[in-house]
């Protein structure tokens, strides 16, 4: 985690340039009056997204909270979409692009994943499990055992898959 946070001032100095780039190609061929409108327009548009996504997330948080539901679903899309809405309030085209793409459903979908594969490789497998609900493993008896790089698994003798949970004493 350390070693990544090294780059955030160099991924900082380059998404700033790109997004000076882009803003002079677009206002080359658009005009800069009708880019800075564009700009303007997509941070207007990010703030009311903000405010939409956050009372969406908290009403979707609140009602799994409610119904005993885990309601670690409801986090990771609530915060793809205010990620989303945040990126479209900042000023710039690239930023506002990217922004627009995680509020497409399909796309939110596929992040929310990759938030919640994250999000469950940094916490215990208990703490998982509470917040998204047990997961699935498969596990099959009898053939070779798994390189340690694979995950483990056992097969049936018909090799058949056996749903389990995965259980960390307390």
């Amino acid at each position: 985690m350390r070693r990544a946070l090294r780059f955030v001032p160099l991924a900082l100095l380059v998404s700033v340039a790109a997004e000076i780039v882009v803003f002079v190609v677009v206002g080359r061929a658009l005009g800069f009056g009708v880019a800075a409108l564009l700009v303007f327009a997509a941070s207007l548009l990010g703030l009311v997204l903000l405010r939409r996504e956050g009372m969406r997330a908290w009403r979707g948080f609140r009602e799994a909270a409610q119904s005993g539901r885990p309601p670690g679903r409801q986090v990771t899309d609530g915060l793809v979409g205010l990620f989303g809405a945040l990126l479209l309030a900042t000023p710039g085209l690239v930023s506002g692009l990217v922004g627009v793409l995680l509020l497409v459903p399909p796309v939110r979908r596929v992040t929310r994943g990759g938030v919640q594969r994250a999000a469950e490789r940094r916490v215990s497998s208990m703490a998982a499990g509470d917040l998204f609900g047990p997961r699935r493993v498969r596990v099959y008896r009898g053939g070779p055992p798994p390189a340690p790089q694979q995950p483990v698994s056992r097969a049936t003798a018909d090799g058949e898959a056996i749903e389990g949970e995965i259980v960390e004493p307390r």
